[in-house]
């Protein structure tokens, strides 16, 4: 358990034991000092905690064990271990070219002031489609994939500027007039998984 989550435990047994002694003397809040104690109790304290967990979630919801976490993800992660050079998730997820314990996070978050918070509601609204949806109804982005989210990182890296297949392209690259999926077009495959090998990482160790 991390320093934070002991002290929002603590913060929350202190609210409870507060709320505990309140109910079991509604008198004390007759007094100036037991409405401060009744405020502090009742408001104060459930709106630190849930500020806290508010943040905490957060935070935890860019990890990617929280996305994969998903029955309906689960196929996703299972794509990040294909052992196929051209295999662009795993390619990343394999190599490190982003971080392991953000990897869906990295990827599909929009480069914008309010990226992250954007990316929450859709996490929201895939929950809402998983929940009340039709079972039927693949996942799916409700928007293309923007090139900025691969420019973001390969944009000005030496293995992106001197790819010659990349030269006729790059304006259009950056403009967005064409996709870089247009080429590298081999994403999550989810339902070709069994056509490809996979990598086992504990062969290596």
């Amino acid at each position: 358990m991390t320093g934070f989550a002991i002290i929002l435990s603590i913060l929350g047994i202190a609210t409870l034991t507060l709320i505990a002694i309140l109910v079991r003397r509604p008198g004390l809040a007759t007094t100036v000092g037991g409405k401060i104690l009744a405020f502090v109790a009742l408001f104060v304290l459930p709106g630190l905690l849930l500020l806290g967990g508010a943040s905490r979630h957060y935070e935890q919801a860019k990890t990617t064990t929280f996305c994969v976490s998903c029955h309906v993800i689960k196929p996703y992660a299972e794509s990040l271990l294909i052992d196929h050079p051209r295999f662009l998730p795993a390619a990343h997820f394999q190599n490190r070219r982003i971080p392991a314990d953000r990897s869906c996070y990295t990827c599909h978050t929009n480069y914008t002031m309010f990226g992250d918070f954007d990316d929450k509601v859709r996490g929201v609204r895939h929950v809402w489609h998983a929940v009340w949806g039709s079972a039927s109804d693949p996942v799916r982005l409700y928007e293309p994939y923007e090139n900025r989210a691969c420019l973001q990182c390969h944009q000005g890296a030496r293995s992106y500027e001197e790819q010659t297949a990349h030269t006729p392209f790059r304006a259009d690259l950056l403009n967005g007039a064409k996709s870089c999926l247009m080429c590298h077009n081999l994403i999550h495959e989810i339902d070709k998984l069994d056509r490809f090998p996979r990598w086992d990482p504990e062969a290596v160790r």
